[in-house]
């Protein structure tokens, strides 16, 4: 679907730098940049080293005042990210020159690009499904390695091969159903019970499969937190300093120093963590102290992987809980040789820095954390989640309803609104709500 108007936009960070590139995009676009340029056509794929003129408003040529000199290329639909006439502008990286630029463009009848219209452009033009667009987004925002790894994984069309394999086999099991629909008159058996059945289960296997890496994927891009919880003086700043290698939380012998949550980004196996530190829980707390105990308990519920920490008391010891999380005794230092060490509980020194190891393995460990020499998973996100599942729950009523020896027609509408919800996660069926959702997020020029 090729636009009738041509956009424009910077399509590089803000701020300045050694180049910046102001990017247009539709049916006008080598035709206006080439009077930008003062040149009487640009050639596809070619780097013309030009000067910007600036275009006078009223008579719309060049004013011959040279806005800045640089680079225009010329990319000729549909080859061109857009699969329209894209051209890219390569000035010196100051917001001034490009705001001229864009000036001039729209004088000769370009618009300012929407936030993400560019990328939008490209889906509807079917360059890149929408999951692969979302990647972008991902790349861009990436804070780790093995993120930005899994961004492109999803780029290069990984996860949309996946969902299309699964879409593929989802129509075959439909075929065999409505051709019984269609021939139920006929003395022919078009749809084997067994060989559906068997196909939907094998579907199902693989549903399975793509969501663990998936929730993996989506993990990685979202990062995790992880909360540290406990009696005051226990020792969570200090841990909380130690794990981080920075003083980023006051410690004091004072009880009830951490009166707000202060938190620190870490990097485990590739993936980013928050680590919170939260005011510790006691009965006799004063009212700003109950304030940050209710911050604590806010942080708890809403974290991925809760921290319990104790300190070498053997009262304490004796009564640990929280068994959703990973239970930690802090000031293991302190401990006698004789002291009983129990399994499960991860033992560390916060100020002796020993056990801290052991203690981003736990973490790892719980929270499912793939070690960087394991395969890196493709890029995912909530809404791709949540299709899977719904895809998985719609064949799992169809097998049901089939296992049941119900009307074919009941079975294939299942399949189609299993079908529908994995074509979301690509752009095969997308609610416009949905559409405009995603590609807001998107900066301008993207």
């Amino acid at each position: 679907m090729l636009s009738s108007e041509t956009i424009a936009a910077v399509a590089t960070a803000s701020g300045s730098g050694g180049v910046a590139i102001v990017r247009l995009s539709g049916p006008d676009a080598a035709t206006i940049a080439a009077q930008i340029c003062a040149r009487e056509k640009l050639t596809p794929r070619y780097a013309h080293y030009v000067q910007f003129y600036k275009i006078d408003p009223q008579t719309e040529v060049t004013t011959g005042l040279v806005i800045d000199m640089g680079l225009a290329l010329y990319f000729k639909a549909p080859s061109s990210f857009t699969g329209e006439d894209v051209v890219e502008l390569h000035a010196h990286g100051n917001a001034i020159v490009c705001e001229q630029i864009i000036a001039s463009a729209c004088v000769l009848g370009a618009r300012r690009a929407r936030a993400g219209e560019f990328s939008e452009r490209a889906f509807l033009n079917g360059k890149l499904q929408l999951n692969q667009l979302e990647a972008i987004a991902d790349l861009i925002s990436s804070n780790s390695e093995q993120a930005a790894r899994s961004a492109v994984l999803s780029m290069q069309g990984v996860f949309s091969d996946e969902v299309n394999a699964l879409l593929q086999k989802l129509i075959y099991v439909r075929t065999l159903l409505e051709a019984a629909l269609d021939f139920s008159d006929e003395d022919i058996e078009f749809a084997d019970h067994d060989r559906i059945e068997k196909e939907l289960r094998y579907t199902l296997e693989r549903l399975a499969e793509i969501y663990k890496v998936a929730a993996e994927g989506a993990r990685m891009q979202r990062g995790v937190t992880v909360v540290l919880s406990g009696a005051p003086n226990v020792g969570k700043s200090s841990l909380l300093n130690a794990l981080c290698a920075e003083q980023r939380a006051i410690v004091t012998p004072i009880a009830g120093t951490t009166r707000d949550l202060i938190s620190v980004d870490l990097n485990i196996n590739g993936v980013p963590v928050t680590l919170v530190d939260t005011a510790g829980i006691r009965s006799d707390a004063g009212e700003i102290e109950r304030e940050g105990i209710a911050r604590a308990e806010t942080a708890r519920a809403q974290a991925d992987l809760i921290l319990q920490v104790l300190d070498n008391n053997p009262t304490d010891i004796d009564q640990l809980s929280d068994s959703d999380g990973i239970v930690v005794v802090n000031k293991a230092d302190l401990l006698s040789e004789q002291a009983s060490r129990l399994a499960g509980v991860v033992y560390v020194s916060a100020t002796e820095r020993t056990g801290l190891d052991q203690l981003r393995s736990a973490i790892a460990e719980r929270l499912d954390i793939s070690s960087d020499d394991q395969q890196t998973p493709f890029a995912a996100r909530q809404r791709h989640l949540d299709a899977l599942q719904q895809a998985q729950t719609a064949i799992e009523r169809a097998m049901a309803q089939l296992a049941q020896a119900e009307l074919p027609e009941l079975i294939a509408e299942e399949l189609r609104l299993a079908q529908q919800s994995l074509g979301e996660i690509t752009g095969e069926f997308t609610p416009d709500d949905l559409l405009d959702y995603i590609f807001r997020e998107f900066c301008i020029g993207k």
